[in-house]
């Protein structure tokens, strides 16, 4: 066994027993380097990604060659899932060098961490216009070897120009106001596939946070154009192969743009943040399908994803036994025909057949077809529907099941905690909620230190080593956020201040950007910084968020000062590239629009002050924020001197804690949640 036997990550747990030599992340890896004279080979990958598994069994499974890399290198081995901050910076350099990236990333580098020669997949052979891995190894020793300075030379150049990047976005200045909003959604419209949903071609990606983007614009204009988009593409993703038809839950993306046949891997971020995207559809539209889908994944991430400690594993593998000792990709997913007739007889299979879009020839590979919901399927018989999807469930779960990452993120299970708790406020589901404090507590025990800083990771509740990132910090405090809003209990609101004061003293630049590390984070060879949204919100965007919602809550000029800083960046990237700052815009609509500030002041056993919580929580307003407690209560701010009125339960709807005029009648709060201009302050 190499150095990985002790790792906390599934992935480098996955690499223990490789004959190459590998090293975790750290010091002690590059010391060697610099005591042997050699270079530092560094492969990047997570746990479900299926190319890093075939690169493995190919390249690192085999004597041969982890003998020539044993000798001729260190060999690196980092989970991305665990160091983002590694991942970032290295993955930039690739990109740029190479026009493209990907994992597993395959990056050379000096002893001092420089890196002189990039890659993502190499195959053990020659093919596609790739060289073999062999070759590339041998051709990196050769120049090691015979061109040592010009090597040096390269690195150098290499890591100037990326240390010249830090701070680019600083200059980003300047209000979002309608005009910018309304340019991304033009921008958005252009790029909007009609006939299929979503945007661009293939891949294609549920971009769940520009989603959200669109209905808290629709929520804040009324412009049906922005609605009719999340709505369409979230009714073609429901159907489509991305979404399991069986057990709920989304596949990481599409290989098409039909959403037929999906790249298999589930990942927490995908579906936490979907599940409050449909959650949030159904709150504006009182869609079925929206309501489904939206407690579909929730359950899905409780049964499949959740951990014993409380938290949320971090993905399922695309790839799993297909019964024969082969490991396939899809294979835990798709049918054939004649194994639908087999588990369900003729007439039932048939119609599975029909109901699904299983044909002969086969949607997926070998003439397997993914499950989807064509249109047209008419009326169906829901009772027959049902048996044949338990039936079908019962008998894939007598297959191998795909791997889980058990790992719990902290990032991620922020997201989950969120989509949780409103997902579970809304539809009276109170185990949907006590799962997210389940998730909040288990952060809270084992993530946060005793300084009270985020540790990244955790598995099996024992706490990683590696310091959190800002993203943690960011979606970790919406998370507590939320929850504050759904449960009433302000411990929630304070431990989301604690972690924002970090965001606050750690990640800040004196020009209000913001870092991806703190500032006394381990030196990499440059700071990470990236305002841009990815598969799911930038620390950037999501601590913009988080700020804004303390401010709504608190009054903090503070917070809400940071996060108008940060969002300038989205103002300059609104038009340009709007898919890519979605969570930007979402979090520009919220300030645009207040966010409004809501709080509930009644006897917590009064009916009427749960009516006018849930009908709060049920207001559509961009990022409202939602406070509720007894008359007199310190739990939250909003709450300091608002009455009742008449003896009654009073809700109070305000902007910068000036306030419309209370009222105890939940219809009267429903139409100023959704009133899209404010009709001003007439009271406090």
């Amino acid at each position: 066994m190499n150095r990985l036997g002790d790792a906390t990550s599934p992935y480098l747990l996955q690499h223990a027993d490789n004959p190459v030599d590998w090293w975790p992340w750290g010091e002690e890896a590059f010391g060697e380097a610099r005591k042997r004279g050699v270079p530092v080979l560094l492969s990047v990958g997570y746990s479900s990604c299926h190319w890093c598994h075939v690169m493995a069994h190919e390249s690192f499974e085999d004597e041969a060659t982890a003998g020539y890399l044993n000798e001729h290198f260190v060999a690196v081995k980092v989970d991305r899932e665990e160091r983002p901050d590694v991942d970032a910076v290295y993955m930039e350099a690739v990109q740029a060098a190479t026009g493209q990236g990907g994992w597993p990333m395959t990056v050379f580098l000096t002893p001092e961490g420089e890196p002189f020669y990039f890659g993502t997949y190499f195959p053990p052979r020659p093919q596609h216009g790739m060289p073999a891995f062999m070759e590339v190894l041998q051709g990196v020793v050769a120049a090691w070897r015979d061109r040592r300075a010009e090597v040096g030379e390269v690195a150098a150049r290499i890591t100037r120009e990326l240390g010249e990047r830090t701070g680019a976005f600083a200059a980003a200045a300047g209000p979002v106001g309608p005009a910018e909003l309304g340019a991304a959604l033009g921008g958005l419209t252009r790029g909007y596939d009609a006939e299929h949903g979503g945007f661009g071609g293939a891949p294609k990606f549920p971009a769940a946070m520009t989603l959200e983007f669109l209905l808290r614009h629709h929520a804040r204009t009324g412009d049906e154009r922005a609605l009719q988009m999340a709505r369409d593409t979230c009714e073609a993703m429901a159907r489509g192969g991305i979404y399991d038809q069986l057990a709920g839950g989304f596949a990481r993306y599409s290989v098409d743009r039909t959403w037929t046949v999906p790249h298999f891997e589930k990942m927490l971020y995908d579906n936490a943040l979907l599940t409050r995207v449909y959650a949030h559809l159904w709150r504006a539209t009182g869609s079925d399908l929206a309501r489904r889908v939206a407690l579909e994944t929730a359950d899905f991430l409780i049964a499949e994803l959740g951990t014993p400690e409380g938290g949320f594993a971090s993905a399922l593998d695309a790839d799993s036994d297909d019964g024969t000792g082969r490991h396939v990709e899809g294979a835990y997913y798709v049918w054939t025909p004649p194994q639908l007739v087999a588990e369900l007889g003729p007439a039932d299979g048939e119609f599975a057949a029909g109901y699904f879009g299983v044909t002969q020839e086969g949607t997926f590979e070998e003439g397997s077809s993914v499950l989807q919901l064509p249109q047209g399927n008419g009326v169906v018989d829901a009772d027959r529907v049902a048996s044949v999807r338990e039936r079908l469930l019962t008998a894939r779960g007598r297959r191998p099941r795909p791997g889980r990452d058990d790992k719990v993120v902290a990032a991620w299970n922020g997201l989950a905690i969120a989509a949780l708790a409103e997902t579970g406020a809304y539809f009276d589901r109170p185990d949907l909620v006590q799962a997210a404090v389940d998730a909040a507590d288990l952060l809270v025990r084992v993530h946060l230190d005793d300084r009270g800083r985020l540790l990244r990771t955790s598995r099996d509740g024992a706490a990683g080593r590696n310091a959190g990132v800002l993203e943690d910090y960011g979606d970790v405090a919406e998370g507590f956020l939320a929850l504050a809003s759904v449960t009433g209990e302000g411990v929630w609101l304070d431990v989301a201040g604690l972690l924002l004061d970090s965001v606050l003293h750690h990640f800040t630049a004196a020009d209000g950007s913001f870092y991806d590390t703190a500032d006394d984070a381990e030196t990499l060879i440059r700071r990470p910084q990236d305002p841009t949204d990815n598969a799911t919100p930038s620390g950037w965007t999501a601590a913009a968020g988080a700020l804004l919602s303390y401010a709504a809550h608190t009054g903090s000029d503070q917070h809400r000062e940071a996060a108008e800083r940060a969002l300038g960046v989205v103002g300059a990237l609104a038009d340009k590239a709007p898919r890519f700052i979605g969570w930007g815009l979402a979090v520009a609509e919220a300030a645009l629009d207040g966010p409004r500030e809501v709080a509930v002041v009644g006897a917590t056993a009064d009916p009427l002050t749960a009516e006018l919580h849930r009908t709060a929580l049920l207001g559509s307003a961009p990022g409202a924020v939602v406070a509720v407690g007894e008359e007199g209560s310190a739990e939250f701010p909003l709450l300091a001197d608002r009455p009742t009125r008449a003896g009654l339960a009073t809700a109070y709807v305000c902007r910068h804690f000036v306030c419309d005029a209370p009222t105890s009648d939940p219809r009267a709060l429903s139409a100023q949640l959704r009133s899209q201009q404010w009709s001003g302050p007439r009271g406090s």
